[in-house]
């Protein structure tokens, strides 16, 4: 249970978790910063997760996945011994997944470790499949995906992309669609098979893409790319270019709102991108919104149309700076070195983690 024993564990473990004063942004358009928070504590960040369904929102933190609430930004809890890059949860079964080595499965009501799983890789980016109930977890190095019963945590299979993937997307009828960013294409996945069956080129539009959106709808993919930092936005059946438009600096999310028919980018140089879809083939930069130095991974929360980012930084008077520390060189994967860093801000000493909340 998440009881008052438990957050006091995870505070014991963080240092603190005290919830400062929001920060103040000018902005320019409809999206600003509506809400946000600074909770002290230690070690790296990669992805943000917002589990809609159980209002929670997961950060995987140093060597712990922290736990928030969704609505309030409260800290609630943590699953610990869990050094891990991303969150994914399948709301069926109550089960959430982090893609660390090995994976920890726990229960969503509780926060208690059902088990753990060992796979090969390095696990990097994760996704859930809805169709199949099945965890996607991406890793640079092979097998590029590991599928994983959402049910009782099984391994179902392995996928090889012919390259590292950094963040994925289902449009819940059966096609997985995986950025490969040392590859400069999209993969396009089976999920029944577990076979790929395309690979849509960015045709030299846009490299390295870090993060990735989908109209299920309309079938519209956003591929969001470091060199040009630009959107490549594409047709999710055929492959076929449709536009591109200019993004910030940094890439390492995106996604993209049904309500508001609008995709997102977030960026390490401190630019969040909203694009809207104004019909299925005319696309326009709406906002670049101020967010905060290295905030370059989002989640969305569906339920206020709130798009969340999150950034860590150094204490008050120190010297330390959390930027993104690069893997050795020998190991270093090409896409990762590509943007600038291993991809998880593996900053250990202590510091503030920053969670801001867009919307209008």
């Amino acid at each position: 249970m998440k009881t008052p024993q438990l957050i006091l564990a995870s505070t014991l473990v963080l240092g603190a978790l005290t919830i400062f004063p929001s920060f103040s942004f000018a902005q320019d358009g409809p999206y600003k910063i509506v809400n946000s928070t600074k909770t002290m504590g230690t070690g790296g960040i990669d992805y943000v997760y917002a589990d809609n369904d159980d209002r929670q929102l997961y950060i995987p933190r140093g060597n712990q996945v922290l736990v928030f609430d969704l609505d309030t930004l409260k800290a609630t809890g943590s699953i610990t011994n869990a050094r891990a890059h991303g969150v994914a949860v399948d709301p069926k079964s109550g089960h959430g997944f982090c893609s660390s080595s090995p994976i920890v499965m726990w229960d969503t009501k509780t926060l208690q470790t059902i088990k753990t799983i060992d796979v090969q890789g390095r696990p990097d980016g994760i996704l859930f499949e809805p169709l199949t109930e099945r965890i996607y977890v991406l890793s640079h190095q092979s097998p590029n995906v590991t599928v994983i019963d959402g049910k009782d945590g099984s391994i179902a299979g392995t996928i090889d992309l012919g390259g590292g993937p950094e963040q994925a997307a289902s449009d819940g009828n059966g096609h997985v669609y995986i950025d490969i960013e040392d590859g400069d294409n999209i993969a396009v996945v089976d999920a029944n098979s577990l076979k790929v069956t395309a690979h849509y080129d960015l045709a030299g539009k846009g490299g390295g893409p870090g993060g990735l959106g989908l109209d299920a709808k309309n079938h519209i993919l956003f591929a969001m790319c470091h060199e040009p930092q630009t959107c490549v936005v594409l047709n999710a059946d055929t492959g076929k270019i449709l536009t591109t438009l200019p993004i910030g600096r940094g890439t390492d999310g995106g996604g993209f709102n049904s309500a508001t028919m609008e995709a997102f980018s977030s960026q390490g140089d401190g630019t969040l991108t909203i694009i809207k879809e104004k019909s299925p083939t005319e696309f326009e930069v709406e906002q670049n919104v101020t967010t905060k130095a290295r905030a370059k991974t989002c989640t969305l929360d569906t339920k206020n149309n709130h798009i969340i980012v999150i950034a860590t930084e150094p204490l008050p008077g120190t010297n330390a700076t959390p930027a993104v520390v690069a893997a050795p060189a020998t190991n270093q994967p090409a896409g990762e070195a590509r943007r600038g860093g291993g991809g998880r801000n593996r900053g250990g000493g202590p510091g503030y983690l920053d969670i801001l909340v867009v919307g209008r």
